[in-house]
């Protein structure tokens, strides 16, 4: 054996040192090497000497230890052209309305009622009683709000597609089923209940209708807002009122998976709450109204959500307040305003919202459990081969398929 001389090390790099486990400055002032050339040994004191740059010397008493990796944030850069602000701008505007709008009406409404402007919230209330059933007797749809640059801004941030399979009779009325449901239905709204991809120019003729979930017209202010864009109550009254059309010309949008699929809404998911799901099928029965199966590639990947397997503390809170409310509270989240690790806008993924083929239903109003389970077998296999036929060409793996709960 040789004893050489072993330079005194500030750092030992991991790569040096690998097996070596946690090593200390104080090394010996000599290493015991077998014998070999000088060469050789020559190589091994200059490796031994040779230092990353990642590592900074530290003082001979102190143990060697690689720094703690720190968390990096991906800011937005400061030359964001303009089109992309507004565009940003938009869905903050969107987001807020969905998450806080129907709360901040509220607290204006009764804010107003302690302020010498009292009699606004009063005059409103007496108008709003008088207004109760417009909710379900077909809204009250405003132009200006629907074709508003805003919604054109919003469809290029992601963008939105509207992709027409088959044409729609104007004469006849339809349900659309729209799936899936998503964390905030962000396909569904751009498409039907703004003009922004071009619906009325799709399907001359048509006019759809949104269902959303009664309690929101409960709100003052919120509820006319809403309505102006063309959304009505989610109730057994309100469809069929829109359905009794004899000129037809009318559309149902529903989310048929509903709040409860929301909570399941994550990329990469293809589950789709249908299973039981029939009342819609019975709906459009008793009118005789068409069913037009619809899938939104894309609805999924807008969101991460926090994970709360079936079972979980998590999940049951969250179904429990679906009971409650009727709303269910995904935990949610994706990329911020100025930055792009977290927040609670949407991440900047494309939606092709496919509109498929109309499914003749003949008028029953008496259907038997019989009936209802064919057509609703029909529907289910309808959806699944629109899936089918367009996943690829819409960035979803050849080996991917629908799942029914």
């Amino acid at each position: 054996m040789t004893s050489v001389p072993a330079p005194r090390l500030g750092l030992i790099s991991p790569r040096a040192g690998q097996g070596l486990g946690r090593l200390s400055c104080s090394a010996s002032p000599t290493l015991e090497v077998p014998h070999c050339d000088t060469a050789v040994l020559r190589s091994i004191s200059a490796r031994l000497w040779t230092l990353p740059s990642s590592f900074s010397p530290v003082k001979s008493s102190q143990s060697c230890r690689p720094r703690a990796p720190k968390m990096s944030i991906e800011f937005a850069p400061l030359s964001t052209p303009l089109e992309r602000r507004l565009q940003t701008a938009a869905v903050i505007q969107w987001v807020y309305s969905f998450l806080a709008l129907a709360q901040t009406c509220a607290a204006i409404f009764t804010f107003l009622l302690f302020t010498r402007f009292w009699l606004i919230s009063v005059l409103y209330g007496i108008w709003w009683f008088t207004d109760l059933d417009t909710p379900t007797k077909g809204g009250r749809r405003s132009p200006l709000i629907k074709q508003s640059v805003v919604w054109r801004y919003m469809r290029n941030y992601f963008p939105v597609s509207l992709i027409k399979t088959a044409d729609l009779n104007p004469s006849q009325n339809y349900i659309l089923g729209f799936h899936p449901h998503g964390v905030l239905v962000a396909g569904a709204f751009i498409n039907f209940c703004t003009e922004a991809t071009g619906f009325p120019e799709l399907y001359p003729g048509l006019t759809p209708y949104m269902l959303m979930l009664p309690l929101w017209f409960r709100v003052p202010f919120f509820r006319d807002y809403a309505m102006a864009g063309g959304l009505v109550s989610a109730d057994k009254e309100s469809a069929e009122y829109i359905l009794r059309s004899k000129e037809g010309g009318n559309a149902v949008v529903i989310a048929v998976g509903g709040a409860e699929e929301a909570l399941d809404a994550r990329p990469g998911a293809f589950t789709i709450l249908l299973k039981n799901r029939k009342g819609f099928v019975k709906l459009a029965l008793h009118h005789g109204a068409s069913l037009v199966p619809v899938f939104s590639f894309g609805e999924n990947e807008l969101f991460d959500q926090v994970e709360n397997p079936k079972g979980s503390f998590i999940r049951r809170t969250q179904e429990n307040l679906r009971r409650i409310m009727g709303v269910s509270l995904p935990l949610f989240h994706a990329r911020g305003v100025f930055q792009y690790n977290f927040g609670l806008l949407p991440y900047r993924r494309p939606i092709y919202t496919v509109v498929g083929k109309p499914i003749k239903v003949e008028l029953n109003q008496n259907p038997t459990e019989k009936e209802i389970d064919r057509i609703h077998k029909i529907y289910m296999e309808e959806l699944s081969k629109l899936f089918e036929e367009h996943k690829t060409q819409y960035n979803v793996p050849a080996d991917r398929h629908l799942e029914f709960v």
